[in-house]
């Protein structure tokens, strides 16, 4: 399951739901909005961690940003820490508010929806995104049964694996060994 799937799926309707009623639109409205910026955002996170810090830096904020609460109580997607918390995000995924601006650009071309509103909703969107990532990867590391911990644990590499893929060729062992080569120069 790719990350955009992951974020639309019926789990995580309570967030489309309340991004939906904290902006004033439909719930398609909002879903076709998330639909049109989670890539960019992903495309983002891939960029990030091919450099030599940027996957120990995804994984640290999993682990411990606290970012799970974003799919786990969506109804604080409306509060302005989730806001601020999503720029301080958007600022280590794009590293420019004019990225950001663009991102909101192309959303409005695709859904029609007002670019000042998805302005507004992108770092919302960043904080969903991350909630789901963190989420996914605390699913890895929850206590209970073998299968259990087998089938998040590969959820989470899933979701991750598209981003690692660089290459596209469907195996990130090659992708891995570069980014360990760039490391050890």
């Amino acid at each position: 399951m790719n990350l955009l799937e992951l974020m639309l799926s019926g789990q995580n309707q309570g967030q489309i739901q309340q991004l939906a009623r904290s902006f004033g639109i439909g719930e398609d409205q909002a879903q076709a909005a998330v639909s049109q910026m989670v890539p960019a955002l992903s495309q983002g996170i891939r960029r990030n961690i091919g450099s030599e810090a940027g996957l120990g830096s995804l994984l640290q904020a999993l682990q411990k940003g606290g970012h799970q609460k974003y799919a786990d109580q969506p109804e604080i997607l409306g509060e302005r820490r989730t806001t601020d918390d999503g720029n301080a995000i958007l600022g280590h995924i794009f590293g420019s508010k004019e990225v950001s601006r663009q991102v909101a650009d192309r959303t409005n071309a695709a859904t029609g929806l007002d670019s000042g509103l998805l302005k507004k909703m992108l770092p919302v969107v960043a904080s969903m995104m991350m909630g789901s990532l963190s989420k996914q990867a605390a699913g890895a590391g929850l206590p209970g049964s073998g299968a259990v911990q087998a089938d998040a644990a590969g959820g989470l590499m899933a979701t991750l694996s598209g981003f690692l893929d660089a290459d596209k060729d469907g195996s990130v062992v090659d992708d891995l060994l570069g980014m360990a080569g760039k490391l050890f120069r």
